[in-house]
């Protein structure tokens, strides 16, 4: 079962590691790393890790699980985080809801067919996770770029995935964002059908306009309004949720990653003020 954490995360970087030993953030209260870029280090980068597991809830986000491939689960790496998890009291495990892999692994997230037969292959594999995890996992909508063989929305399909598997969502705002604007539909009726009970965390991030209507999820940039708005609309729906910033690429110095991070205290802030009805 997973265990419960802290209201505002920020994912953890190698570049970050010496500033946040140095003087940890007060407004973090957890951080989430990607297990396969841990799992294996050893030396310096590998005492900080633990250092920091000690002393502060971590989260993982998965890359490489592929749960929507047709290649067997690799059962010996689920093994692994399986330990890694215990090391460190990883708090949460979540995945993407696609796959990278098909005939050998292919570097990127590739979106699963919107289909009734992907949705049980897919439910099946989550399962025997969670089984061998001997934890419920969560999984996150995912931001894609084209459809093969559609037969069903994203969002049935998507919900389709967590009711077969009875698994947790990991609610990314910015993938939903992104994925309204590329594929023209309603970001808050895809939001507000999102089964609340089942978000264990958010994750907000920025990403790279393209054109108008094609908007890359590069989580290179700083959030950006709509986006904002739309975390503070999940609030609304959905009550407020452990959220997390992510920033893979362009990454400024700490100081200013925490403003970001101030902002989803204040999105969380101002929620509870409504909800007191003193704002």
């Amino acid at each position: 079962m997973n265990e419960s954490f802290g209201h505002v995360g920020l994912g953890l970087r190698r570049e970050m590691l010496d500033d946040i030993l140095n003087c940890a953030p007060n407004t973090v209260d957890f951080y989430e790393v990607a297990p396969e870029n841990w799992m294996t280090l050893g030396g310096r980068f590998a005492k900080q890790f633990a250092q920091l597991t000690e002393q502060h809830d971590f989260v993982c986000h998965g890359l490489s699980l592929s749960l929507g491939s047709s290649d067997p689960l690799d059962t010996k790496f689920i093994a692994d985080l399986k330990t890694f998890f215990k090391q460190h009291n990883v708090k949460c495990y979540s995945e993407h809801l696609s796959y990278c892999s098909g005939n050998g692994h292919m570097y990127d997230l590739m979106p699963i067919p919107f289909t009734e037969e992907a949705v049980k292959h897919t439910a099946k594999r989550i399962a025997e996770v969670q089984e061998r995890l001997d934890r419920r996992i969560a999984v996150e909508n995912v931001s894609y770029y084209a459809a093969p063989g559609q037969e069903m929305s994203e969002l049935d399909f998507t919900l389709a995935v967590l009711q077969e598997a009875d698994c947790d969502l990991l609610l990314d705002i910015n993938n939903i964002y992104v994925n309204s604007i590329n594929h023209s539909y309603d970001a808050m009726s895809f939001l507000a059908a999102m089964p609340t009970e089942r978000i264990v965390y958010g994750h907000i991030a920025g990403h790279y306009e393209e054109a108008k209507d094609l908007l890359v999820d590069t989580h290179g940039a700083d959030v950006c309004d709509p986006v904002w708005a739309l975390l503070q609309k999940a609030y609304e729906v959905h009550g407020l949720f452990p959220t997390l910033l992510e920033r893979d690429f362009n990454i400024p110095p700490l100081n200013l990653l925490l403003t970001e991070v101030q902002q989803i205290h204040q999105a969380q802030a101002l929620h509870q003020k409504l909800q007191r009805g003193i704002a």
